[in-house]
């Protein structure tokens, strides 16, 4: 944490003529937000620069004075948490949704759905961002509960703390199955995907963004009502997300 923070701190102290805004956003959106900060740029605006993490350690930099200012989290809950302390500058928006997908690692064989896996106690560990904290691991508990599958599989996890700590303990082979984003599957070559998770077993998974209360980089207004135009989401959704 400090090391961002100290990152962060010196993006802010540079020429704000020479670097964007400071956007802290969900780990899952390194794709999506790469590519907008991109067509951002190539239209003559100086490059955003962006700090991924999990909702819960960007959402936490904030309240605790980081230099950011937007701020972009995978769920509703931590945005309303920073709202309730009066960390923002006007509502969050609504910015893509997303899926989730359970994926393997590419070439090897093994089982090929959650039901399977849970039949087979030898099969190995299951991925997931860490539930308590972790917005795709809460929507994970909530997707294997409502599929009746949380009691076999609660004792085999491997929780991350943010959801491609996860998608990278699959990519290694360190977990048998990984229920990830599926923006996060389609960035990776290191795995397949060998299920999808039906819409109806968890909330939707809608991303927020905000102005930070307190930021005072001239550019930020302009490249967060790009990122909620639907230019910018367009080109978002291009890396894998979904249109809410």
């Amino acid at each position: 944490m400090a090391a961002v923070l100290t990152c962060l701190m010196l993006a802010a102290c540079s020429s704000e003529k020479d670097t964007g805004p400071v956007v802290l956003a969900a780990a899952s959106m390194q794709e999506g937000l790469n590519a907008a900060a991109d067509s951002w740029t190539a239209a003559g605006h100086a490059s955003p620069v962006l700090s991924f993490a999990s909702s819960a350690a960007v959402a936490r930099q904030v309240s605790e004075g980081a230099p950011a200012d937007i701020v972009i989290t995978a769920d509703d809950r931590w945005m309303n948490w920073l709202a309730s302390q009066g960390a923002l500058a006007g509502d969050a928006l609504r910015l893509v949704s997303n899926s989730l997908v359970v994926v393997a690692p590419a070439g090897k064989s093994g089982p090929e759905s959650l039901a399977a896996f849970a039949q087979d106690a030898n099969a190995g560990r299951l991925a997931i961002g860490e539930p308590d904290s972790v917005p795709a691991g809460e929507f994970a508990r909530t997707a294997l509960q409502n599929m009746g599958l949380w009691d076999a599989l609660s004792t085999r996890l491997a929780p991350g703390d943010n959801v491609r700590a996860s998608l990278a303990l699959v990519e290694r082979g360190e977990a048998a199955l990984g229920i990830v984003y599926a923006s996060d599957a389609a960035a990776s070559d290191r795995v397949r995907v060998v299920e999808r998770i039906a819409a109806d077993m968890h909330p939707p998974i809608i991303y927020y963004a905000a102005q930070v209360a307190g930021s005072r980089h001239p550019g930020a207004r302009g490249f967060l009502a790009f990122l909620t135009s639907e230019e910018g989401r367009q080109v978002i959704a291009g890396q894998g997300f979904d249109l809410p």
